[in-house]
């Protein structure tokens, strides 16, 4: 047999061998475990953090024309100094008073006294339904009508909004941190710092009992700052 005859031969015998080879299966996918009812066990959901809470929008409700008839009607103990009945002094007054949920009060009452040179002025207000009421402090200067926040004491969130703040406190701290202790007082804070709420926990009012105070950011959720616990 000639060389080119032998060479033919050899890669015929080479191709068949290459076409006879078996093709390789692909390696199968993991099939998850049957659980005892004979389905495949649920892939595990991760666990959640706690979530946040829904908090209304903040705003101001009164005009200038409400403050003023308040004042004017004020029936605490001296009143209102008529130096502060101004249509310019009741329009700041108003500008500068927010309410949880941007509705207006049921109830208000207007106080206020003067020095030399400035005036302070006390707006309180609130609802039925509230935890308690709102009390906001001014500094009034009646030469040009300025008002500045000096005490904002706001209590005038809804009674069953509480509940829901003391257990998201709770979730978001160690459990030692508040045992033992309830929660006696609840306050909102105004805009810029909406959606906080300052949290005072004390405990069975001995001496040597614990108190806690907080502030909570119940949109987040998380503790601004840390919690000062004294004992």
């Amino acid at each position: 047999m000639s060389r080119a005859a032998i060479a033919v031969t050899a890669l015929v015998i080479a191709v068949t061998a290459a076409c006879a080879a078996p093709i390789a299966s692909p390696t199968p996918s993991p099939t998850p475990a049957p659980t005892a009812s004979g389905l495949p066990s649920p892939t595990p959901t991760p666990p959640q953090g706690p979530t946040g809470i829904e908090a209304p929008t903040p705003d101001r409700p009164f005009d200038a024309t409400t403050i003023l008839t308040a004042m004017r009607d004020s029936r605490r103990p001296g009143g209102v100094p008529d130096q502060l009945e101004t249509d310019a002094i009741a329009a700041a007054l108003a500008a500068a008073t927010w309410t949880f949920d941007g509705r207006p009060w049921t109830t208000m009452a207007v106080s206020g006294s003067c020095g030399p040179e400035s005036c302070s002025v006390e707006l309180a207000g609130g609802r039925p339904e509230s935890h308690g009421d709102d009390v906001w402090i001014f500094e009034v200067r009646p030469a040009d009508a300025s008002v500045t926040v000096t005490v904002a004491e706001l209590r005038g969130l809804p009674n069953d909004l509480v509940p829901g703040l003391d257990e998201l406190a709770r979730s978001l701290l160690p459990a030692s941190t508040l045992d033992g202790l309830l929660l006696t007082s609840a306050r909102w804070l105004a805009p810029p710092d909406d959606g906080a709420f300052v949290l005072a926990y004390r405990g069975d009012g001995e001496e040597g009992s614990c108190v806690v105070d907080l502030t909570l950011d119940a949109v987040a959720p998380r503790i601004i700052g840390e919690a000062i616990r004294s004992c």
